[in-house]
């Protein structure tokens, strides 16, 4: 009799552990998209396709695409005849493959600060597609007088991410690595 109480608490324990083990994996996987869990870096995932760094650093500074959500990025490319008033078609094929990296590797599907800090900074519905607009981007950048981006013509807008953030195209944009041309690093 004991040994039957004994392998039947054992069976339930288990039972418990098991259960708990796999909502905890489950809580884990919704929260890395939303937030809860996140790699403690300042960085946004490095660009890591060819196509896309050439097509897009033609032009502008080739933002990662953890900047913004899948759906900002699927308007954007959908819409490239009107490309912030600039025509930048592309071939289907081109336009399929660089949709699909960004979608993959967007805002979504990153689990580091600024990419889950940009997610909660818009709303649900909103498809943004001027990262210097973001409400996280503004309030990073409040503190900067406008002399020193907009009107300094090293710069011009927040847009011009590389000109400050030294690290920019690693990903990198920690506020501790920001020089601003003509006036030097930024200190707090």
């Amino acid at each position: 009799m004991n040994k039957t109480i004994l392998v039947g608490a054992i069976v339930m324990v288990s039972s418990i552990i098991l259960s708990v083990s796999n909502i905890a994996l489950a809580d884990k996987d919704s929260e890395s998209h939303w937030g809860g869990t996140f790699e403690r870096t300042s960085t946004v995932p490095a660009i890591n396709n060819a196509l896309y760094a050439t097509e897009c650093s033609a032009c502008h500074f080739a933002y990662q695409p953890g900047w913004l959500p899948a759906r900002s990025w699927k308007k954007m490319m959908r819409n490239l005849d009107d490309h912030f008033g600039e025509n930048a078609e592309l071939d289907q094929m081109s336009n399929d493959t660089i949709t699909s990296y960004l979608v993959a590797e967007s805002a979504d599907h990153q689990a580091n600060r600024k990419s889950t800090k940009i997610l909660r900074s818009i709303r649900a519905n909103d498809a943004p597609l001027r990262i210097s607009t973001l409400p996280y981007i503004l309030r990073k950048h409040d503190e900067i007088p406008q002399r020193m981006i907009r009107d300094n013509t090293k710069v011009g807008s927040a847009a011009n991410c590389i000109a400050c953030h030294t690290g920019a195209a690693e990903g990198q944009f920690n506020e501790h690595g920001v020089t601003i041309p003509g006036y030097g690093a930024w200190e707090d």
